[in-house]
């Protein structure tokens, strides 16, 4: 649910591992080997890495039998953090209220939605693209172009906080721009 008043909502994600997750559900909606979908997250490497991809193959398999629709993928390979962020999303959009996506693992919360239906993402911009490889290919399956490219690896919702103020300055030139008309341009052209 989204309270009234709220005039755009920055979704973030807290926690370790939660990249691991995020990497099956994308591999579970797009194909493809766990490693073109599983990054160092907070800076696993070696064999630590091995051993995160080997997760995420490990755990898409098992579930196969149940990954034929997206909402069963949610269910199988992500955790209630994710799954809350999918609901969110759809509280935001049931509320007319326009979402910020901050990371990896928001956006593969939001593909699950996109994959049930692309339009149930109209509302929704991704604020920053991740240090996570994958995430820049996520966001290009979404069609979805990230606002910030900062580098960081944080998805708390930090790139979110400063996408904000980009998003706020949209709204003004928009809402403050004026028209041809009433800036009484003469002889505009096409």
């Amino acid at each position: 649910m989204v309270e009234d008043g709220i005039e755009l909502l920055a979704l973030g994600e807290m926690g370790i591992a939660n990249t691991t997750a995020a990497a099956a559900i994308c591999q579970a909606l797009y194909g493809g080997d766990a490693a073109d979908w599983t990054g160092p997250g907070t800076g696993v490497e070696g064999a630590a890495l091995d051993a995160k991809i080997a997760a995420v193959r490990d755990g898409v398999a098992a579930n196969a039998a149940a990954l034929s629709d997206p909402l069963h993928i949610l269910r199988c390979l992500g955790g209630q953090e994710i799954a809350a962020i999918t609901g969110a999303v759809i509280a935001a959009r049931a509320a007319r209220t326009p979402v910020l996506l901050d990371g990896y693992t928001c956006t593969a919360a939001a593909a699950v939605l996109h994959a049930i239906d692309p339009a149930l993402l109209d509302h929704c911009l991704i604020a920053h693209v991740s240090a996570e490889p994958a995430h820049r290919e996520l966001a290009r399956r979404l069609g979805k172009r990230p606002l910030l490219d900062l580098g960081m690896r944080l998805g708390e919702a930090s790139g979110a906080a400063l996408a904000i103020n980009v998003v706020r300055a949209a709204v003004a030139c928009h809402t403050g721009m004026a028209t041809f008309a009433g800036a009484a341009v003469s002889g505009r052209t096409d």
